[in-house]
């Protein structure tokens, strides 16, 4: 009998470098109330939301995401010919195809390596994360470059309450390689597909383009077109967060095998900073634990926002390089992805 090759990895793994890009234009609570009906101290109070990034001048989701990938390949003082996949974390890639993750990986100098988008909305880089330490486990690759990025305000409808005041701009990224001990935990994720309208783009692709051709020879002045938008129902996903994301935590803590009291720093997604702090009550963990707040400058950048947060962290001493991590990131699908994590070295190259 013919036997067939198996490939065989290694067993320890960790975030050895991560780099960030945050877009040059700060949009202010008070910018954002120019056009939409609200004031900056309800924005700030109901979100932890001061100011957001937006994309300007030549900046998009592409250069955004290279940068970042650059940075941290520098950061990790890994050679670039040893990252032999990229996985790309984003939901606003303007094109169903071509993909994104191969330009990508071109811009950087790695032409011809396996490169693929992954979409999971705010979840997607716990994703990618866990998907990067089990190639790396199993053999399929050495070191994986994995980037979150996003440019959410293509998709934004400014005068939605519910989306407009949220969401920025942003990349951050990491490269997963082996190491002596093991510095990420198995990845606990799931999804609820029953509750997935909660986070929602308001038409398909097919009916916008059904609705352009409707709408072809009339006047844009009295019939728009319009855009497709996200939108969200903010009430329903806050209480899936509170059911659903306390059991997830607890359960990344239990298969990483590290207590509680050891844990030096929480990361969860900055999507709000209500749902934070309900969190790190719930799950018991120290009034004065380390918990990233780059929601308030930086705003929510969905799947770029946990490797923006840990960034900004490790820049402004927060956190070190070394310490253990617990992460956690949710939204659309509905989904989420947490690990257990060793943090990466502060960055030689930060983003500010």
């Amino acid at each position: 009998m013919v036997s067939i090759a198996v490939n065989r990895g290694r067993e320890n793994v960790a975030m050895l470098g991560i780099g960030a890009y945050r877009p040059q234009r700060i949009v202010s609570n008070a910018e954002v109330c120019e056009v939409l009906d609200s004031t900056p101290e309800w924005i700030f109070e109901r979100t932890g939301i001061r100011n957001r990034r937006w994309t300007s001048g030549d900046e998009t989701l592409r250069s955004m995401a290279a940068a970042a990938g650059e940075r941290a390949i520098v950061n990790s003082g890994v050679d670039r010919s040893k990252i032999t996949a990229l996985v790309f974390a984003t939901s606003s890639w303007l094109k169903l195809t071509p993909h994104g993750a191969p330009a990508v990986a071109y811009d950087l100098g790695m032409n011809g390596i396996p490169a693929f988008d992954l979409t999971s909305g705010c979840g997607g880089f716990g994703y990618g994360v866990g998907v990067a330490a089990d190639m790396i486990r199993a053999g399929s690759a050495e070191h994986v470059l994995v980037i979150g990025a996003e440019t959410m305000t293509v998709g934004l409808d400014p005068t939605d309450r519910g989306t407009a005041m949220i969401f920025g701009d942003g990349a951050g990224a990491v490269v997963v390689g082996p190491s002596e001990e093991n510095g990420i935990s198995p990845t606990v994720w799931g999804s609820d597909g029953e509750n997935a309208e909660a986070i929602a783009q308001d038409v398909d692709f097919l009916e916008f383009m059904n609705k352009a051709q409707a709408l072809q020879g009339t006047d844009p002045a009295i019939e728009p077109v319009g855009r497709m938008s996200l939108h969200m129902e903010g009430p329903r996903v806050f209480r899936w967060a509170a059911v659903t994301l306390p059991r997830a935590l607890s359960t990344a803590l239990e298969r990483s095998g590290v207590a509680k009291e050891d844990i030096e720093v929480f990361v969860p997604h900055q999507a709000n900073a209500r749902i934070n702090e309900l969190m790190r009550k719930n799950l018991g963990l120290a009034d004065d634990i380390p918990m990233a707040n780059d929601i308030e400058n930086t705003g929510n950048t969905s799947a770029a926002s946990i490797p923006l947060a840990i960034e900004e962290m490790l820049v402004t001493g927060k956190a070190k390089g070394g310490q253990l991590a617990l992460v956690l990131g949710f939204g659309a699908g509905l989904s989420y992805a947490g690990q257990v994590v060793t943090l990466p070295p502060r960055p030689i190259e930060p983003s500010f």
